[in-house]
Order: C-alpha cells, then sequence, then structure tokens
C-alpha cells in the first residue's frame, strides 16, 4: 500500500514563506512522480506543482511560478514545496498524490494520480 503524508502547514503572514513535505511509505518514492495540489474553501482542486521520479523535470500552475519551487530527495523518500511570498489565495489544504504509472514526467492533473495524501492546510493570512 502506497502511503503519503503531508506535513509543514500552519499560519503564515502574506509575503511569508512555508515549506511543505510529502513522506512516501510502501514505496520506492524514486519511480513516482509527484504532484502537489491544493483545494481553498469553495473552489474545485486545483494543480500546483509536479515533479518527474528523478527530479529532472518539474511543472508549475502559472499562479505559483516564480514563487513556489518543488523538489525532492529520493533517499528520504520525501518530496518539498517550498512556498515563498506568499498570498492570501494561497490559502487552502495542500495534497500531494504520486504518479503509480509514470515517472519520468510528471502531468497537472489530478486523474493523473493514484495515490493520495491527506493534506495539510495552509493559511495565510491578510
Amino acid at each position: 500500500q502506497w502511503q503519503l503524508v503531508e506535513s509543514g502547514g500552519g499560519l503564515v503572514q502574506p509575503g511569508g514563506s512555508l515549506r511543505l513535505s510529502c513522506a512516501a511509505s510502501g514505496f520506492t518514492l524514486n519511480y513516482a512522480a509527484i504532484g502537489w495540489f491544493r483545494q481553498a474553501p469553495g473552489k474545485e482542486r486545483e494543480a500546483v506543482s509536479c515533479i518527474s521520479s528523478s527530479g529532472s523535470s518539474t511543472n508549475y500552475a502559472d499562479s505559483v511560478k516564480g514563487r513556489f519551487t518543488i523538489s525532492r530527495d529520493n533517499a528520504k523518500n520525501t518530496v518539498y514545496l517550498q512556498m515563498n511570498s506568499l498570498k492570501p489565495e494561497d490559502t487552502a489544504i495542500y495534497y500531494c498524490a504520486a504518479d503509480a504509472f509514470i515517472g519520468s514526467f510528471c502531468r497537472l492533473v489530478s486523474g493523473a494520480m493514484d495515490y493520495w495524501g491527506k493534506g495539510t492546510l495552509v493559511t495565510v493570512s491578510s
């Protein structure tokens, strides 16, 4: 069973930073592309960023380009999302998810992901 656990969420002021972590268990993270998604109150879930299995390829939603950086440490079975210059509209529950079948590239599509974490809440105050 693949399991993903997010951590690092919390309260932050606009312009501040947070680093989210996604720790995997039950599988070798090295072979999976990983995506970060978020769902804000009253909104649909949206893709934020993703990273290929090796870390050589990444994608970002236009709304976070230049502010967020995704990375991974396969030796630690962990993927990170460094979030800088946070805005109130970044407030959401953030989920990490794994693509069990494609690792060489990643897709900013929820339907591409096979395993999901339970999420961590990020709140950016006004």
